[in-house]
C-alpha cells in the first residue's frame, strides 16, 4: 500500500458500502482495483472465490488477474474470478444451462453470424433490394437487448419504418437462436438479467456466490450491464466501480456514461472517491486536457495534475492538404527518432477514422518506418473466410453447429428459417448435432420433403468432399468445394462492386495458397504424410493469434483511430485530421452530439505522456474535389499560450532550427559508428 498515493488508498481501505472511484486518465485506477482485490483477501478475509471484477477486455482482465496474483500469497487467489462482462454471463449461463432453456456445448454467433440469421428472416417475403438493411436491423435489437427490451415491447415501442421491420423480426430471430440450441453476444447479458428476474432462488444463489463485485470501466456500461451489477450487489451494495464519464467514448454501441449518475440515485449512501493525480504525462498536456473537457456538461467535477513537470508546448501544424500532412508527419517523427534517439514505438498516430491511415501507410513505407496498424478489419474476420473456414471446420468436425448455420445456406440453398427450425428441434429429439440428421430418413415428416431432400443433398455433397479429402487429395477437394457450388459468383453477387468482389475472391484464394504451403511444409516434416485437419486447427488458432495481435511489441510506430486508443499510452502522440467535420465528426455536428466527440478530443490528448502534436490540413480531397477545410473548434478551446504554431505559414525560430539540426546530425552519427 505504501506506493500508493491518499486517495489510491482511501478507495483501497472502503468496503462498508457502495463505491464510485472517479479516476481521470493516468490516475493507478488498476492499481486500486488489484490492491483493493489482494486487500479485501489478505485483510478482511473475504474468499477469493466469494470476488468477482469485471472488465471489457480480455486483455484488461488476463492483466488484472497476473496482478493480483503477484500481490497474494500462495493459492490465496484460487477461483478468484476476473473476467470480462460477457465471459461472466457465459459463466451464469453454463451452470444454468436448464433453468435457461439452453442445452450443453451451445453456440455463441459473433455479429457476422448474428447477421447471417438475421438476412435469412428478412428475407421472407421481402424483396433483395430489403436486405441492405440487415445491418440497421441487426443494431435494432442489439440496442433493445442492451436495454432489456423484449420483442413484445419492441414492436409496441416501434415508431419508424426501420424499427417495425427490426421488431417484427426480433421473435423470429430469438425463436430461431433458441431452436438452434445458441445465443448472441448479447444474450451473455441480457438472459442472465431475465433469469435473476424470474427466479429470484437462483439470483440469491449468485449473491451468495459473489460476495464482492469490482467493476472497471463502469461509463462503458450499457443498461443491461448496469442492471446485472445491481441486482447482484443488491440490498448491500458490496461494489466497486471505477470509471471516468470524460472518457466515455462508445454511446454508439450502447455505452450510457449517465450510469454513473444513476448509481446516485439507487445508492443514496454512494461514496465517491476521486483520483486526479495523473501518473502518465506532462503538467501541460493535462492543461490542455483539463481545458477541452471543461467546455463539458458534467455531475462530477477533477481536475488532473501531475509532478511530471510542465513540459513542452502542443505542437499544432496546418499543412496545405492530406499529402502534405501526411509527409510532414513522416518526416517529423523519422527527424525527431533521430534527434532524441528513441525508437519506432514511442511514436503513435491517432486519427477519427480508419480511411485517414491509407496516405500515411504509403508515406511510412516509402521511407521504410515500420509501423502496425490496430483495431484494422482482420483477415479471419472477414466474410468470405469465414465462410469458408466453417465449411472447412464442418468438414474435420460435423458436430460444429455453429459452422453448420452459417454456411447451410450459403450460397442460398434454399433452406429457411422454418426449416432450420424443424431440423434443430428434430436433432434435439436425437441428441444429435445438425449436419449428422440431414441424413435421417424420417425428416421428411418433420418438414416439407422438398426442404428434407435439400438437407440430404446437401450432407451427400459435403460428405463427398470429406472423404476426397481424407482418402485422396485434400487441396484438390477444397478446390472442388470452392468451384462445385459457385463461391466466386456468389461472391460477386453479393459484392457492392465488382472491385470488391475480386478483392473477395482473392482472399479466398489467398487462404487456399496458406493452406497449400502448410500441407506441403507438413509432408516435409512429417516424411511425405499430411493432414488436412491439423492444418485446419493451426488456422483457426492462427485466427485466434491474429487476434491476440494487439499484444505485439516489436518496434514499430503505432497507428490507430482514437476509438482503439483507449487505455493506452506512448511518449509522443500526433492526431491527425483535427478539423471541423473530422473531429468534431460531421455525423456528431448534425446530431448535435459534441460532448462526445469532445470526450474523444481528451481521450487522444491525455494518451501522450511527452509530446502532442496536432495537424490539419488545409485542403482535403472529397469525392474527387479539393474542398477548404475549417480547424476544429476543439483547438480555439485548448489553452492559447500553451500552443506552439508550425509547418506552412508558422514563423521561424532559427535559434531551435540550428539545435534541433545539430542534435539530428549528432544521433546520425552515433547510429553510423
Amino acid at each position: 500500500m505504501t506506493s500508493l498515493n491518499p486517495r489510491q488508498r482511501e478507495a483501497v481501505h472502503y468496503a462498508d458500502g457502495p463505491l464510485l472511484v472517479l479516476a481521470g486518465a493516468g490516475s493507478g485506477k488498476t492499481s486500486v482495483i488489484t490492491r483493493k482485490i489482494a486487500w479485501l483477501i489478505q485483510e478482511r478475509g473475504v474468499p477469493a472465490r466469494r470476488i468477482a471484477a469485471v472488465t471489457f477486455t480480455n486483455k484488461a482482465a488476463r492483466e488484472m488477474k497476473e496482478r493480483v496474483q503477484s500481490l497474494v500469497h500462495g493459492g490465496q487467489s484460487r477461483g478468484l474470478i476476473v473476467s470480462t462482462f460477457h465471459n461472466l454471463g457465459l459463466r451464469i449461463l453454463k451452470s444454468e444451462l436448464k433453468a435457461c432453456g439452453l442445452r450443453s456445448g451451445f453456440s455463441i454467433l459473433d455479429q457476422i453470424d448474428s447477421r447471417e440469421i438475421l438476412k435469412e428472416i428478412l428475407l421472407q417475403g421481402e424483396s433483395e433490394r430489403d436486405l441492405n438493411a440487415v445491418e440497421a436491423v441487426h443494431k435494432c435489437l442489439s440496442d433493445w437487448k442492451n436495454e432489456l427490451v423484449s420483442p413484445e415491447e419492441a414492436v409496441s415501442q416501434a415508431q419508424t419504418e426501420e424499427e417495425v421491420r427490426a421488431a417484427m423480426a426480433y421473435s423470429g430471430y430469438n425463436r430461431m437462436l433458441r431452436a438452434c440450441n445458441a445465443v448472441d453476444f448479447d444474450d451473455l447479458i441480457m438472459m442472465p438479467v431475465l433469469l435473476f428476474r424470474e427466479q429470484p432462488r437462483i439470483l440469491e444463489k449468485w449473491r451468495h456466490r459473489l460476495q464482492y463485485l469490482l467493476v472497471d470501466e463502469y461509463q462503458d456500461t450499457n443498461g443491461a450491464q448496469y442492471e446485472l451489477v445491481r441486482m447482484l450487489t443488491l440490498p448491500e451494495g458490496r461494489f466497486t466501480v471505477v470509471g471516468d464519464d470524460d472518457q466515455s467514448i462508445y454511446a454508439w454501441r450502447g455505452a450510457r456514461p449517465e450510469n454513473l449518475d444513476q448509481l446516485q440515485q439507487d445508492w443514496p449512501a454512494l461514496k465517491v472517491v476521486k483520483l486526479e493525480q495523473n501518473y502518465r504525462s506532462t503538467g501541460r498536456i493535462l492543461k490542455a486536457a483539463n481545458t477541452v473537457i471543461a467546455n463539458n456538461p458534467h455531475v462530477f467535477e477533477k481536475r488532473l495534475w501531475s509532478d511530471y513537470g510542465y513540459g513542452e508546448p502542443v505542437r499544432v501544424a496546418a499543412l496545405r492538404d492530406e499529402d502534405g500532412e501526411t509527409d510532414w508527419i513522416a518526416g517529423d517523427l523519422f527527424h525527431r527518432r533521430l534527434q532524441r534517439g528513441l525508437h519506432w514505438k514511442d511514436f503513435a498516430i491517432l486519427y477519427r477514422g480508419n480511411f485517414q491511415s491509407r496516405i500515411l501507410e504509403m508515406k511510412l513505407q516509402s521511407l521504410s518506418i515500420p509501423y502496425k496498424v490496430s483495431g484494422g478489419t482482420s483477415f479471419f474476420s472477414r466474410s468470405e473466410i469465414k465462410d469458408l473456414m466453417c465449411y472447412l471446420r464442418l468438414l474435420v468436425n460435423p458436430d460444429d453447429d455453429n459452422a453448420f448455420l452459417r454456411i447451410i445456406n450459403t450460397p442460398r440453398r434454399e433452406v429457411g428459417p422454418a426449416t432450420l427450425e424443424k431440423l434443430a428441434a428434430w436433432a434435439g429429439r436425437r441428441d444429435q448435432g445438425l449436419y449428422h440428421v440431414c441424413g435421417d430418413l424420417g425428416l421428411s415428416e418433420a418438414m416439407p420433403p422438398k426442404a428434407a431432400e435439400k438437407l440430404r443433398e446437401f450432407k451427400q455433397w459435403l460428405d463427398g468432399k470429406r472423404e476426397h479429402c481424407f482418402r485422396h487429395n485434400s487441396l484438390q477437394a477444397v478446390k472442388e468445394l470452392i468451384t462445385e457450388m459457385d463461391y466466386e459468383g456468389w461472391v460477386m453477387q453479393n459484392a457492392s462492386s465488382p472491385r470488391i468482389g475480386e478483392k473477395r475472391i482473392e482472399n479466398v484464394w489467398q487462404l487456399v495458397r496458406n493452406i497449400q504451403r502448410m500441407l506441403e511444409k507438413q509432408e516435409e516434416e512429417d516424411d511425405g504424410s499430411s493432414d488436412l485437419e491439423a492444418v485446419i486447427g493451426k488456422l483457426v488458432l492462427m485466427d485466434m493469434l491474429e487476434q491476440q495481435d494487439e499484444e505485439d511489441d516489436s518496434d514499430r510506430v503505432q497507428l490507430m483511430t482514437l476509438h482503439a486508443s483507449k487505455g493506452l499510452e506512448f511518449p509522443h502522440v500526433y492526431m491527425m485530421g483535427v478539423e471541423e467535420e473530422l473531429l468534431p465528426h460531421r455525423t456528431s455536428i448534425e446530431e448535435d452530439n459534441i460532448v462526445e466527440e469532445r470526450r474523444l478530443m481528451y481521450v487522444g490528448i491525455t494518451r501522450a505522456r511527452e509530446t502532442l502534436t496536432l495537424t490539419q490540413a488545409r485542403t482535403r480531397k472529397q469525392y474527387g474535389e479539393k474542398v477548404d477545410t475549417t480547424p476544429s473548434r476543439f483547438i480555439d478551446e485548448l489553452p492559447q499560450d500553451d500552443l506552439e504554431y508550425i509547418g506552412e505559414g508558422a514563423p521561424r525560430n532559427e535559434e531551435r532550427d540550428s539545435e534541433v539540426a545539430e542534435a539530428s546530425l549528432a544521433n546520425l552519427k552515433a547510429l553510423l559508428e
